[in-house]
This record gives C-alpha cells, structure tokens and sequence, in this order.
C-alpha cells in the first residue's frame, strides 16, 4: 500500500498541533528534521506528537550516524516506538546540516555501514561486540578492562528492546541515498531505501536496479526490501506559484546528488549543470530556503523535471508513475508551509482534499 508523508520541523511544542493536523488530513506520517542547531530534538518532538495522534507514523527525515551514538539512536527512537504504540520508523543518512554546523562533512561510508549495522542489531535485540564499537575514542574513555570489575556485560545490547520490540515489533530503519555507493550500503542494511534522486522515473529506475544488484551480489533477496523516495512536490493550479514554493526544498534534494561535486545516474546534460551550478552557489546559512543563491540557480526546466509541481492532476499523474516503477512512499516536501501566505495555504488545500484522497484510494 502506498504510503504519503508530510514533513516538518522539530518543534517539541508547535508540533502537537501540526501532527493533530496531518492526521485530521489523511497523511500516512510525519517525517521530522534531526538538525541540533537548526531545529528542537526530534525524539522530543515525535514523543510529543504520538501523545495527541493515534494512527501517525512518526520519523526521523533523517537523523545520522555521527551526532549519536547507535546505542543511544536506538534508545531515543525505540522509546518513542512505545509511547506511540508502534508507530516509530527511524529515518538516517550520512548527515548534511547537522554535521554541517559543527564543521564537519557527512560522515565516510566504512563508518557509516558500521554505524547501520550496529543500530538494526540493536533494534533486533541483538548484541554488538565491545571491539566494534570504535567511534568512542580511547583518550576520551579508556577501555572498561580498566575498572577491573568482577563481572561485566560481555558485550553491548539493550535488554529493553530485546523483550518488547524484537521481530516484527521492531522499529523500521530507512536509509536516505542518492549516489551509487551509498544505495549500495543502503540495499545491504536498510528496510526500505528511501532515495534522494529527484522525480525523475530514469534516476528512479537506475535507484532500484542498483539495489536489486547489491542485493544479489552480498546474498540477499533483491525481492525482500522497500522502496520510497523524497519528493519536493508542490500542488497549484498556477505553474508559476508552484515552482516558487518548491524551490527551498528542491535545492536541498538536488544537492544530495552533487554534494561532493560529481554527479551519478541518468541526468540530462543541463541537469547535470544545473545541479553543478547549485553546489557551487549553496550558502548553508540559507538552507532549505528559496531566497537562497542556490535556489536562484534553478532553472524551471530543472524544476518542472527534478520535482512534481502543478495541477492536482498533473501532481497525481506525476506520482502514480513513479508508484508503477515500485515505490511504496512518498515523503512530501515544500507541500505543507503556509508561512508564505495565501498561495502556500491554497497549495496545502489542493494537496490535501485532490491530491491525498485519489493516491490513497
């Protein structure tokens, strides 16, 4: 069944009344920002929304594997997976804005396949060997050996989870990927892969195909795993009105694609400089937004091709037909702001009384 998703901030008090609504709507779930100096604590943030839900899923769109500790993840995302009843799907990447504004790059793939493998064990209810978990530096905290201790655990594991949440009670991990390695990683470690590659049906179908092969290749079932996307997405019977509330959100997407400065995947020559273009001109102190200089360079052909923006029908025909290639979600951005007044607020309308009720049915 096909999931839709809205997107927001983490705003431990505001977004009790943004989570009554999208459920009152008719989202499928609310997907919230992990960025430590842009925003509040997501896990606070998605408690506080479980408690005046009742059928929301609630994530993290998307936290990473350097700010927290897997232990420590999985406690936060665990614990509101039992006070939502179930409801918790944890959302992780190799990080953008919150590494960003600690000085630092998205994390290195080794470390980060580590960091996905530890979590989904300790989700599992497994345990994690003490060697592995290296990204605790001994000059910081000295081995335990040290405390000579009479007895100790023999290795890392949360008891909690492993009696109430084990099997198929377990918290779904979804891996954000957009360039051909890190889908790899994703397709041997995550639930779902949740791609980062545009509307585009030819960067979606290379997505997919590049699963199925590292599947194969690592002895996994290519059948046995989920497919969503991150879509900016837009709905106004104004082209125009719909490219502009589109573009803060589609210069975070587009970068994802570019942000070491090579691109990957099928895209058209002035795709390519486009999106070379964006990388060059993004300013961080401007993210997400379209006064940026980034989103300045954003063409509409760019636009119109990289994001789903139009009519209701245009959206919907949009979205169906990267449903047929396989997709089971939608996480929908730049679709739900009315901080842009009554454009933003006609937009949110048509999303949610033509767009939601004809995919969901």
């Amino acid at each position: 069944m096909l999931e839709i998703w809205a997107s927001g901030a983490s705003a431990p008090r505001g977004i009790r009344r943004v989570a009554r609504d999208v459920e009152e709507k008719g989202w499928d779930g609310l997907s919230v920002v992990d960025s430590q100096n842009l925003s509040g604590d997501p896990f606070v943030a998605l408690a506080m929304a479980a408690t005046v839900t009742e059928r929301l899923k609630l994530a993290t769109g998307v936290t990473n594997s350097i700010t927290r500790s897997a232990a420590v993840l999985a406690t936060a995302i665990a614990s509101v997976h039992s006070v939502s009843g179930g409801r918790a799907v944890l959302g992780i990447g190799r990080g953008d804005s919150a590494l960003a504004h600690l000085g630092r790059a998205p994390a290195r793939l080794e470390q980060f396949e580590r960091y996905l493998r530890h979590l989904q064990a300790y989700l599992g209810g497994a345990g994690v060997p003490f060697e592995e978990i290296v990204d605790i530096p001994t000059d910081l905290a000295p081995p335990m050996a040290e405390l000579h201790l009479a007895d100790a655990p023999p290795d890392s594991r949360i008891a909690w989870i492993a009696e109430s949440q084990a099997g198929d009670r377990k918290v779904p991990v979804e891996v954000a990927a957009s360039g051909p390695r890190v889908i790899a990683i994703a397709a041997r470690t995550a639930d779902r892969v949740m791609f980062t590659l545009g509307a585009d049906p030819a960067r979606i179908r290379w997505g997919i195909a590049l699963v199925r092969k590292a599947r194969a290749e690592a002895g996994l079932d290519p059948d046995a795993i989920r497919y969503g996307a991150f879509i900016a997405c837009a709905c106004h019977p104004k082209i125009e009105v719909a490219r502009q509330l589109v573009q803060g959100n589609l210069t975070v997407h587009a970068r994802f694609g570019v942000m070491h400065g090579k691109t990957s995947g099928p895209l058209s020559d002035h795709q390519r400089d486009v999106m070379l273009n964006l990388r060059n001109a993004y300013d961080m102190r401007k993210h997400t937004r379209r006064d940026s200089a980034q989103a300045a360079v954003l063409t509409l052909e760019f636009i119109d091709q990289y994001a789903v923006v139009g009519t209701p029908e245009r959206v919907i025909e949009r979205l169906r037909a990267l449903e047929r290639l396989g997709l089971s979600k939608f996480i929908l951005g730049g679709s739900r702001s009315t901080s842009e007044g009554g454009e933003a607020a006609q937009a949110k309308h048509l999303l949610e009384t033509e767009v939601l009720p004809v995919l969901r049915g």
